[in-house]
């Protein structure tokens, strides 16, 4: 086995290898060459800072770093079926972390025993928890006036990654109700929640109500556990899909 960077692939490899990395995964991760184009440019992937491992067969795994200033983000970290378990996963994070910012984040499905423990071994430890919801049961509109506002980052602090003011797609929504402010976009039916801030359950319930009337499903990833949304997405019939735990690595 050897690694190559990232940037010595082409994007159709790098597709095919994403979305096979994550075959049998706890979640469906099918990637084709435009949503990866897409993650590259959005989440600031650093493809020469980024390793592929390749073997007789061909490319067998991957860690794509993503970075900003002095912070890092691990943006995806896939092997083959048939390369799992041969230390590929650990080779590859090894490389990525070798040259990698002092303060590095990623996220972990909380069923996913053997990259929590690897990503322990690597240094990295639990900070909070984050949840993945969606909405496609129908709800009532708000009872409380929802204004759509002049679009702008809501500046908050220690968001995930890719929810962060740099992530955010060019084109995106402002909604806006006493105690409370959401950023939506809407693609087709699909509604997502990129930004919300909230006093409370209910401003955070008559935002969530007014986006998910703006198609017909709404998702929300990586929402902080105990945040005033997670309450008011299951208030309004919203599925828990799955949590996750956020870690962390520092280095000197």
């Amino acid at each position: 086995m050897k690694l190559v960077r990232a940037s010595e692939l082409s994007l159709a490899v790098r597709a095919e290898l994403f979305t096979a990395g994550y075959e049998g995964y706890f979640t469906t991760m099918t990637v084709d060459e435009a949503a990866l184009a897409w993650m590259i440019e959005s989440w600031d992937v650093d493809l020469d800072r980024s390793w592929v491992a390749v073997t007789d067969d061909g490319p067998v795994g991957f860690a794509q770093l993503a970075v900003r200033g002095d912070r890092g983000w691990i943006g995806g970290v896939g092997v083959r079926v048939a390369a799992r378990r041969t230390g590929v996963g650990r080779a590859v994070m090894e490389a990525v972390l070798a040259d990698a910012p002092p303060t590095v984040m990623l996220e972990v499905i909380e069923q996913n025993e053997p990259a929590i423990a690897l990503y322990r071994s690597l240094g990295f430890e639990h900070t909070r928890y984050l949840e993945v919801w969606s909405l496609a049961a129908e709800v009532q509109p708000p009872d409380g006036e929802v204004r759509v506002a002049e679009p702008r980052p809501l500046g908050q602090q220690g968001l995930p990654w890719q929810r962060d003011d740099r992530s955010l797609p060019h084109e995106y929504e402002r909604l806006e109700t006493a105690g409370g402010e959401a950023l939506v976009r809407v693609v087709g039916p699909r509604v997502t929640v990129l930004q919300l801030r909230a006093d409370g359950e209910e401003p955070a319930r008559r935002l969530l109500a007014a986006a998910r009337g703006r198609g017909e499903s709404l998702q929300y990833v990586n929402v902080p556990e105990g945040d005033p949304a997670s309450a008011a997405l299951g208030a309004l019939g919203g599925t828990l899909d799955l949590r996750q735990h956020e870690m962390l690595r520092t280095s000197a």
